[in-house]
């Protein structure tokens, strides 16, 4: 009988691979090598999604979708006029409270002015807790602030996105609102105040923003010599509008009162306001001639008080020496 002659398993690394050997999976767990078209296609398919992605992230950037982090002084505060003349402590230390305790929860918006420098446009409380929190602490996480990055076609644009976050958030004054109308169009973000006024609280009533106008008039014509302005209440600026546009040479005696007085207080400079609607004279001590140009003197029980805007810094050097070499 003839023997049989034993058959080895084919080697795989030398048996060739042809379409008539390949099933779905392949022969013995062997894939066929991609064509080179199939290369091409994932290539080009693979390199159109990361565009996609680098330009739909260009576009959430350019659009304020998108926070970015800066450090706190790349961001110029005085990009615009700011619409708050003043912030209570009060409210600055619960801020800085809260963002110590819990970090920074909404992000401040600015403008882009040039390689790693943004315009602020809104967020000014925030920013000043965290340049609080960050001098205090000199901790890290304080460095820097979130942005959401904006785009506005112009200044008008940016003053509106400003009013409009601290319509929502704060509680501005009739005189604050009269500032920044007045500030912007003077910028010429607008063709005058009235304009101003108009375009950033178009969303309020007409009966505030008739208001606004008012309060303007007090601005124009007292900016200068209000040293708690803010803290006019709405009746009383009201009233002070229309004397301001009606009577002949209150605006002047109004003015040359509330620089000799250099009021220390909302109320001493709400009462001479008053005193002045009322026809009333200024304090005492006011009506007296300046001893210097821009100061009074005030003669009591072993004290004298200098007032008035010429006291400053200066003024208190010279008295010091003159007093030295007396």
């Amino acid at each position: 009988m003839a023997k049989r002659k034993r058959l080895s398993p084919p080697d795989p690394a030398q048996t060739p691979v042809t379409g008539s050997h390949m099933g779905a999976g392949g022969m013995m767990g062997m894939r066929r090598p991609p064509a080179p078209i199939a290369d091409m296609a994932g290539a080009a398919s693979a390199t159109a999604a990361l565009e996609d992605l680098a330009q739909e992230m260009q576009d959430a950037r350019a659009q304020g979708r998108m926070i970015i982090r800066v450090l706190l002084d790349q961001v110029a505060e005085d990009y615009l006029v700011r619409d708050r003349t003043a912030m209570d402590a009060g409210e600055l230390q619960a801020l800085v409270t809260s963002l110590e305790a819990r970090g920074q929860q909404a992000p401040i918006e600015v403008v882009l002015l040039g390689p790693d420098r943004y315009g602020l446009i809104s967020g000014w409380r925030r920013l000043t807790a965290l340049k609080q929190l960050r001098d205090s602490t000199g901790e890290d996480r304080f460095a820097r602030v979130a942005c959401l990055l904006r785009t506005p076609e112009a200044a008008a644009g940016a003053y509106v996105a400003m009013v409009e976050e601290n319509e929502i958030r704060a509680d501005l004054s009739f005189y604050e609102r009269a500032h920044i109308a007045a500030r912007a169009a003077e910028q010429g973000a607008f063709d005058n105040a009235r304009d101003a006024v108009k375009a950033l609280f178009a969303a309020v009533s007409p009966s505030k923003r008739s208001k606004i106008h008012s309060f303007g008039v007090v601005f124009a014509h007292l900016d200068d010599v209000l040293r708690f302005a803010r803290d006019i209440p709405e009746h009383l600026g009201l009233r002070l509008a229309k004397a301001l546009e009606t009577e002949d040479g209150f605006a002047a005696r109004l003015s040359a009162d509330l620089r000799r007085s250099a009021a220390q207080s909302a109320a001493e400079e709400r009462q001479l306001l008053e005193a002045a609607l009322s026809g009333g004279r200024a304090p005492a001590e006011a009506a007296q001639p300046p001893v210097a140009p821009g100061v009074w003197l005030k003669a009591g029980k072993g004290r004298l008080t200098l007032s008035g805007a010429g006291v400053d810094a200066a003024l208190q050097e010279d008295l010091r020496a003159w007093l030295a070499a007396r």
